[in-house]
């Protein structure tokens, strides 16, 4: 492997609206696979806790905040929560020689005064998972997906922001019905949010209310995509989606208070 002093780390991060940066502990930067690793001396890795078992092999990464790689506001914001990661090292003399030491999605993140501490989660940290669903009285697949199988492209619409009080979006249309998009998804096309997707808690009208504020300042005029939500009953999925013959959820199994009931109740 040569001297060990021309070995340097590296991490390539891939969020999951695509943006793809790529960091190295070296003191200058240094070009991987066509993507340019910036020089972030601060970065500080912890050691790799990998196994041959299926106990979940972790790692963590400290490092001070910069404009130009993982910005504090960012971080809070949670643009990089769920990033894909690369943890390898390269020879800097000749970048083609490289060993992977892991990788794996970013799990909790801490800040404090003197930057930051993220968590890497390898993959066998989906072992911990649930193996088999619980049941419920609600539908447990999420309105679109496999499982589902509602088609929301035509469920989708772009519209403009006209106010933001809060958490509270004011929109230049009205939902197309009562609550249409309560329980879905609104993802900013535009502004310092660009990129990221908020959860609808209710609509009412031509305003939606989501489960948190926005990170960042939203302008009017803001373009965004709302997508239509579903609130998981069967009554619902028969009436609105016609889609009881996929319905996963179990609306008539009898719940524990069974056993509390009593005639004439």
């Amino acid at each position: 492997m040569g001297e060990l002093t021309h070995w340097v780390l590296c991490w390539r991060i891939e969020r999951r609206d695509g943006v793809t940066i790529g960091l190295t502990a070296h003191d200058r930067d240094l070009v991987i696979d066509g993507l340019v690793h910036r020089a972030a001396p601060g970065m500080v890795p912890s050691a790799v806790v990998r196994s041959d078992g299926l106990e979940a092999d972790t790692m963590d990464v400290s490092g001070a905040f910069t404009a130009e790689a993982i910005g504090e506001g960012d971080l809070i914001a949670g643009r990089w929560d769920g990033a894909r990661v690369a943890v390898f090292a390269v020879d800097w003399r000749e970048s083609a020689i490289r060993v992977d030491l892991g990788q794996g999605t970013i799990g909790a993140v801490e800040t404090g005064e003197d930057g930051f501490t993220a968590e890497l989660l390898g993959v066998t940290a989906a072992l911990d998972r649930p193996v088999v669903e619980e049941t419920s009285p609600e539908c447990r697949a999420e309105l679109g997906d496999a499982r589902c199988r509602v088609a929301v492209a035509g469920r989708r619409r772009f519209l403009n922001v006209v106010g933001v009080d809060g958490a509270v979006v004011t929109l230049d249309a009205a939902e197309p019905i009562a609550n249409g998009y309560g329980g879905g998804r609104l993802r900013w096309f535009g502004g310092a949010n660009c990129g990221m997707e908020a959860a609808i808690a209710v609509s009412a009208g031509a305003t939606v209310t989501l489960r948190a504020e926005p990170a960042f300042a939203v302008a009017a005029g803001t373009r965004v995509a709302v997508i239509e939500g579903c609130d998981k009953s069967i009554a619902t999925c028969a009436a609105r989606f016609q889609n009881a013959a996929n319905f996963r959820g179990e609306p008539y199994l009898p719940g524990v208070d069974l056993l509390t009931r009593y005639p004439g109740a």
